[in-house]
């Protein structure tokens, strides 16, 4: 079992930075897939990036690539994601997610998701 908490979330003006952390319970952190997933109000959720148990590979939406970072420390349990330059289509509620390794991500059916972190971008 895999509990998920994220932090991080809060108010910023368009352009500017926010780090999200995810801290995960339990010593299997490393043997799982994370991801981040984000939903905006009258949107549907949408993949925003992943990151491979061993932190070797990652993968991102076009809509955040070059501006959004995925990075995990399996020592300290936690995956981040790094935004910058951001935007106020940004604005949404961020999910932390982790999937076993095998499987395939889901928008709404992966095996633990955090609780959510908001993050709002004022233009």
């Amino acid at each position: 079992q895999v509990q998920l908490l994220e932090s991080g979330g809060g108010l910023v003006q368009a352009g500017g930075s926010l780090r999200l952390s995810c801290a995960a319970s339990g010593r299997t952190f490393s043997t799982y897939n994370m991801g981040w997933f984000r939903q905006a109000p009258g949107k549907e959720r949408e993949f925003v990036a992943t990151i491979s148990w061993t932190g070797s590979s990652t993968y991102y939406a076009d809509s955040v690539k070059d501006r959004f970072t995925i990075s995990r420390d399996n020592t300290r349990n936690t995956v981040y994601l790094q935004m910058n330059s951001l935007k106020p289509e940004d604005t949404a509620v961020y999910y932390c997610a982790a999937k076993r390794r095998g499987s395939n991500w889901s928008l709404y059916d992966n095996d633990y998701w955090g609780q959510g972190t908001q993050v709002t971008v004022s233009s």
